[in-house]
């Protein structure tokens, strides 16, 4: 039974005919369900009872706004997977989904009774995305692994920073939100295996995997030429001019790494004479003499604000832009126009801004249904009265008995 109350008609996604129960915590789980319910899909979040996701205390502030996020359009119940009561109660609703996510180290499902083979003999179309460090097999399937440590075996860290200091990250958790964004395409490319079949399938995200899928050239470089990529700070070596120059009041983006594009840059500048030069006429050209070009560009930008510079480059349509902070996004009138930042009403913490869900479909609706939970087990009666038929009195004993 799927709890169509819950979704609201007008809202309803191209996933609102999907379950997914979701088991995890922190970030590639979340962030794979979060991904499934802007879509639309009927999400159900398993967290401990009491304690909660320790997402709910993450952020940056005084006041810890990410949960509201990762969490939108989710249903919360608790359950104690850590016993056979709550093993026995996940394994009744995870039987009702289509979809089970979860993030825990290899052979934990199993060590509670809750592998594969026994959920799919329970449900045999489910489809299960597992979300770990180094994928389910291998020698290191065993090993603890978070984001970070995905990102430093799939080759990102090193390349990160600048060549004379140690590798550095971006300030955000890109491995878990990879291996996110990759459970999630497997999940989709998995629904649409079993609208053919019947057949439910695991599907295996390795955050390292998920790193390096997004290397570009990396491994081949290497293979082929013995290039090792190192760290090149805020340019990639060879491709220029492609960098952040400062201004009187700020810094700004210039992307005029196209020949054609270089030429209206140099035009731009008041020095068209620059796109004929044999020193920056051809890509290659201008990738062997990418630091002197920088300089000179830095020289001339220098001498304009931000948005004198804007300006110039919507003229000689370059592309180029702000380098955005969230004040900046918040104000901006694009990201007004396409609703990129949105305003919702949430549970814990009154009228929010966060970022909408993407991407946007012509027929589909996506987007925020439903404030994140604010409390763990805040749909526990909702949830385990409309799936599994528990009443009232079923509910309070499990509650006694510390499995919800």
């Amino acid at each position: 039974m799927k709890l169509e109350n819950l979704i609201r008609e007008e809202s309803a996604g191209a996933l609102s005919d999907i379950r997914v129960v979701e088991m995890g915590q922190l970030l590639a789980g979340p962030f794979c369900g979060q991904l499934l319910g802007d879509m639309g899909a009927e999400v159900i979040k398993i967290e401990p009872p009491k304690t909660g996701d320790p997402m709910r205390l993450w952020g940056q502030g005084d006041e810890k706004v990410q949960w509201e996020v990762i969490a939108r359009n989710k249903m919360s119940v608790t359950c104690n997977l850590r016993e056979s009561a709550g093993q026995e109660l996940a394994r009744k609703l995870i039987a009702t989904a289509d979809v089970l996510v979860e993030n825990f180290k290899p052979g934990t499902l199993e060590r509670w009774g809750m592998g594969p083979d026994v959920l799919q003999a329970e449900n045999p179309g489910l489809i299960i995305a597992r979300m770990s460090g180094y994928g389910q097999d291998g020698p290191y399937s065993d090993r603890a692994g978070f984001g970070g440590i995905g990102e430093a075996m799939g080759g990102w860290r090193y390349i990160v920073g600048d060549a004379d200091r140690p590798p550095s990250r971006m300030g955000v958790s890109i491995g878990d939100t990879l291996c996110g964004t990759y459970g999630c395409m497997g999940v989709l490319a998995a629904l649409h295996h079993r609208e053919r079949t019947g057949e439910g399938q695991i599907v295996d995200t390795a955050l390292y995997e998920a790193v390096l899928q997004v290397m570009e050239g990396l491994v081949p470089e290497y293979d082929k030429n013995g290039v090792i990529r190192e760290r090149t700070g805020s340019v990639l070596k060879g491709i220029a001019p492609s960098n952040v120059y400062r201004t009187k009041n700020g810094h700004f983006m210039i992307g005029a790494n196209k020949d054609e594009i270089f030429k209206r840059l140099a035009m731009a500048m008041g020095k068209p004479e620059l796109g004929d030069d044999e020193k920056y006429n051809t890509h290659i050209a201008r990738g062997k003499n990418q630091t002197e070009l920088d300089d000179l560009i830095n020289e001339w930008t220098e001498t304009l604000t931000v948005d004198e510079l804007d300006d110039l480059m919507i003229e000689y349509s370059i592309p180029a832009g702000k380098v955005y902070r969230a004040p900046d996004m918040i104000d901006d009138p694009h990201f007004k126009a396409r609703q990129a930042i949105i305003e919702v009403e949430t549970l814990r913490h009154g009228k929010l801004k966060m970022q909408n869900a993407f991407p946007k479909f012509s027929k589909s609706k996506t987007g925020f249904r439903n404030p994140a939970p604010a409390v763990a087990g805040q749909d526990n009666e909702k949830v385990y009265e409309a799936v599994l038929g528990y009443d009232a009195d079923q509910l309070a004993q499990l509650e006694a008995d510390g499995i919800i």
